[in-house]
């Protein structure tokens, strides 16, 4: 291909430690998300993804969920959160509602975002002849909280834009194709780096050129799909 005009970037074992998620930001939400909920529930955007988990709540067709509906008090909704964090749900409701969380921590030091050392200059370089973008799972919000409190500082300036699961599932090429359009060029200008073969074998599928990355602590890959792997961004 020739030179990509849109960098696009999965986050946790692509950027980030796969254990970003598992060791830092969950405990953290799992500490805090009672007294979060209790101070913040009449909040209005607060209400908006309590109205929204409800929702989630109702359709979910497992049966042994915790019940939740907007009536209810902030304890049940705790109890429908932690058991949807238990099974990693990717659940837009709690993926906003941790970003609100996250952002007291971030903003009070408690937590700061932890890349790899090649991203910084790889974001710098990138950014100075293309668009750069992220498409993760978790909300735009804590996206942005990360890089704004990175441990190499503020690395928004290098960033052209923020997709979550409200674009769409990772695992549909039907996603890559709006994220693509989103930021004006067409699917094969974009070049999309991630840890998992599912998400791109999908961004493939919607003409985007891909790269596998193989970080350490990421799980070994039997089968990488034809994606070119990549050890580090230099």
């Amino acid at each position: 291909m020739t030179a990509p005009r849109l960098y696009l970037l999965d986050i946790e074992g692509t950027i980030a430690p796969l254990t970003l998620t598992a060791e830092l930001l969950f405990p953290y939400a799992r500490r805090h998300f009672s007294s979060f909920l209790r101070q913040h529930a009449g909040d209005g955007p607060v209400r908006a993804d309590l109205a929204l988990l409800a929702e989630e709540n109702l359709s979910d067709a497992d049966a042994g969920r915790p019940a939740f509906s907007r009536a209810d008090k902030e304890d049940s909704a705790l109890a429908y959160l932690l058991w949807l964090m238990d099974r990693d749900r990717k659940s837009t409701a709690l993926k906003s509602l941790q970003g609100k969380l996250w952002k007291q921590g971030f903003e009070s030091g408690a937590l700061q975002g932890t890349l790899f050392p090649d991203v910084p200059p790889a974001l710098e370089r990138w950014a100075a002849s293309a668009k750069v973008a992220i498409y993760s799972s978790g909300s735009v919000q804590a996206q942005q909280l990360l890089f704004r409190y990175s441990n190499f500082g503020d690395l928004t300036p290098f960033l052209s834009g923020f997709f979550d699961t409200r674009t769409g599932p990772k695992a549909e090429p039907a996603s890559y194709a709006d994220l693509a359009q989103a930021m004006g060029v067409a699917t094969p200008e974009a070049l999309f780096f991630s840890d998992s073969v599912r998400e791109l074998d999908a961004a493939r599928l919607a003409g985007c050129a891909t790269g596998l990355l193989v970080r350490p602590g990421n799980p070994p890959v039997e089968d990488d799909h034809g994606h070119t792997c990549i050890e580090s961004f230099r």
